[in-house]
């Protein structure tokens, strides 16, 4: 049989994540000094210990490969030059106006959802809206009938549950009773031995 999926997350005692870290940082290490060999791969790996120590590897130099990066998914240059900062305060300047135009819409789309601001709204886009709140209403509902199921199928164990519980209650209370009635009869019983045992035998 296969090992069953081991779940992740942070190791709570101080040593033992430590000494986690340190063998998964050198076997991270070791993988991308592979990677950049076996595939002529230009690699660059920057590992922050939870201390803030840093630990690295690069097959060329790392700046360049950075450079790179940030050229890849349009990131600005670091210059201390005024041209390189202005860059650099444009490039935020335009995410936040980005970020700031998605939140409008999104709280806009939330208004609309709820049936507000709905006059600049069109024939399709109000369909279009109908048929999301009809698939919200069917989830809803199916998240309702789950969890209702749920439930009663819990109370139905408990319900099970405290009937077998009685039933084992009510045959410990008869198994006693019995006992002692018993008990009582041979208590009896030996009593009146005794007293046909205390008359003389020429009068039995």
């Amino acid at each position: 049989m296969g090992r069953g999926k081991v779940e992740l997350k942070r190791i709570e005692n101080p040593t033992s994540r430590q000494v986690t870290f340190s063998k998964r940082r050198n076997g991270l290490l070791k993988k991308a000094f592979e990677l950049s060999v076996l595939c002529d791969a230009e690699v660059a790996l920057i590992i922050f210990s939870p201390s803030g120590k840093s630990y690295q590897f690069a097959s060329h130099d790392i700046t360049r490969t950075i450079s790179m990066y940030k050229r890849e998914v349009g990131l600005p240059e670091s210059n201390n030059s005024s041209f390189g900062r202005a860059r650099t305060m444009e490039y935020w300047r335009n995410e936040n106006e980005e970020l700031r135009k998605s939140i409008g819409k999104l709280e806009m789309r939330l208004r609309n959802l709820v049936g507000e601001e709905l006059s600049t709204l069109g024939v399709q886009e109000l369909k279009q809206l109908e048929r999301q709140l009809k698939t919200g209403v069917e989830r809803i509902r199916s998240k309702m009938r789950r969890i209702i199921s749920e439930n009663v199928s819990l109370l139905k164990r408990k319900h099970k549950a405290s009937q077998e519980e009685n039933t084992r209650l009510l045959k410990r209370i008869k198994l006693r009773e019995l006992n002692f009635a018993d008990a009582t009869c041979s208590t009896t019983s030996v009593g009146a031995n005794a007293r046909i045992s205390a008359f003389p035998s020429e009068l039995i």
